[in-house]
């Protein structure tokens, strides 16, 4: 059966989408306190987190962040703030999917299982994740097929463009210079300018990162290159 934990300090809310989900199948426990829900988000065995914002003993954002460190596991935010600076930073943190209050316990339902789904897809029922796939904080790169999920959507990408990313992601933490970059996807004998590489990062950057111009994944290194930080 489906495991979900629900992490969220008011009681009434908390309980409604424990009866939405256990009438569609799933099997929910509940938590109403940040550092026990960060407890058992990393140790239990869930399928999926519905995860509240404000939360006593530990907001929600770090609760979040932890969590993607640790597992891959499609986390759900349900809160109610709606400024799109905390949206934008749920999602730099890896957070799947952001449902403001009030919301529609059916909805959320809906795109819960809808999450379940890409996840069972994409890592292979969570267990058996292929050899062939890079997953980094809700970035998944599928070498053999050439396909890059970024939360759980597909986005298309040139063959420059994935040969880049691939390669970059495969070394992760690790500067590489523009000339470096040029040499190991354009190569040596290509006719194109090293600035092609600036501007291939920049395109990554649009369709990788939440926001652009404070990127999550790819860092400039002022003076050396850019790395892929995990």
């Amino acid at each position: 059966m489906t495991r979900i934990l629900i992490i969220e300090d008011e009681t009434t809310i908390a309980q409604l989408e424990r009866d939405y989900f256990e009438l569609n199948g799933f099997s929910v426990d509940l938590c109403h306190t940040g550092k026990e829900g960060l407890r058992l988000a990393l140790h239990g065995d869930y399928n999926l987190i519905i995860l509240d914002l404000q939360l006593p003993g530990m907001d929600g954002f770090e609760i979040c962040r932890q969590i993607r460190e640790a597992k891959e596991v499609p986390i759900l935010i349900i809160s109610a703030r709606k400024e799109e600076i905390d949206k934008i930073r749920a999602f730099n943190l890896g957070a799947d999917d952001y449902i403001t209050k009030p919301f529609s316990p059916s909805e959320i339902v809906a795109r819960a299982k809808a999450h379940l789904t890409r996840y069972e897809r994409l890592l292979g029922k969570q267990e058996t994740a292929s050899k062939d796939t890079i997953l980094i904080r809700g970035l998944a790169i599928d070498k053999a097929s050439r396909r890059v999920f970024v939360r759980n959507k597909e986005v298309v990408f040139t063959a420059r463009e994935f040969g880049l990313l691939e390669f970059l992601a495969s070394h992760p933490n690790r500067v590489f210079s523009k000339d470096d970059l040029f040499e190991r996807i354009w190569g040596m004998d290509s006719n194109g300018d090293i600035a092609t590489v600036t501007v291939h990062i920049r395109r990554l950057r649009e369709k990788i990162e939440a926001d652009p111009s404070n990127p999550q994944y790819i860092e400039t290194v002022w003076g050396a290159g850019y790395r892929f930080t995990v």
